[in-house]
């Protein structure tokens, strides 16, 4: 018989129901069901409280637990189970406390030991400056930079943007961070048009046109249309990961 078993038995000696149990334990009816099943094992501060809930002692409920008859407890892990249980409530509160401050002390000195994980790196693009246009010739000239921990992890890449068309939502200089996600009307995307690259607002009206969009409308001049069979290239290179305003035009 088995550990969990020996609990549902002793409960079921003393006539008591597993919500009862529960209820004196501070723990949920789930969990009690866990004990008995063997799914789960009381904390070490549950145990002080459940032999005393059962009124038992521990080689009562861990005799013969294990493969072999082996108990649970070593000789000295049962000794120290005993002299806690002569102890009184409050007493076994505070060594119950010592216990736990020592193990966050233990955590806390595996964690400082712990070496620092390899900083995360996606690659930079960069190009000659083009006032408006993004940086990169893809595939070709780019360094990998380390990427800050409030950096999604869904970007992938990265550009360096110039000019003022976007300000000042994103500034001359500034680093855009880049997904793969599908373009929805109002995001910000990477596009290159007939072989430039631009950072702009997408939004593509029902009868097929493309229109990209300065985010700083001082430089709607920067805009571009693009129709359906007007012959010129657009390809999206990915979604700039940014809250961007409303679309032009759009109530806020």
């Amino acid at each position: 018989m088995g550990f969990g078993q020996r609990i549902r038995e002793r409960r079921e000696e003393l006539g008591m129901s597993r919500k009862e149990l529960a209820r004196r334990l501070g723990v949920t009816l789930s969990a009690v069901s866990n004990y008995e099943t063997g799914v789960s094992f009381p904390r070490e501060d549950f145990l002080l409280r459940l032999f005393d809930c059962l009124e038992t002692e521990p080689n009562a409920l861990f005799r013969d637990s294990f493969r072999g008859g082996e108990s649970a407890y070593t000789d000295g892990e049962r000794t120290l189970i005993e002299h806690l249980r002569g102890l009184s409530y409050r007493e076994r509160e505070a060594v119950r406390d010592l216990v736990e401050a020592l193990r966050v002390c233990r955590d806390e000195r595996k964690m400082e030991e712990r070496p620092a994980p390899e900083p995360r790196q996606i690659p930079l693009y960069r190009s000659p400056a083009a006032a408006g246009y993004t940086a990169p010739v893809f595939g070709e000239d780019f360094d990998y930079i380390d990427v800050a921990v409030d950096v999604p992890l869904s970007a992938e890449y990265a550009v360096r943007i110039q000019g003022d068309s976007m300000s000042p939502w994103i500034g001359d200089g500034d680093i855009a961070y880049v997904d793969r996600d599908p373009l929805d009307p109002g995001d910000v995307g990477i596009f290159c048009v007939d072989g430039e690259m631009f950072c702009k607002q997408y939004y593509k009206d029902p009868a097929g046109v493309v229109y990209l969009f300065s985010l700083n409308r001082a430089r709607a001049d920067a805009d571009l249309v693009l129709g359906p069979t007007g012959g010129r290239s657009l390809i999206c290179l990915g979604r700039v990961i940014l809250r961007a305003p409303p679309l032009p035009g759009t109530p806020v």
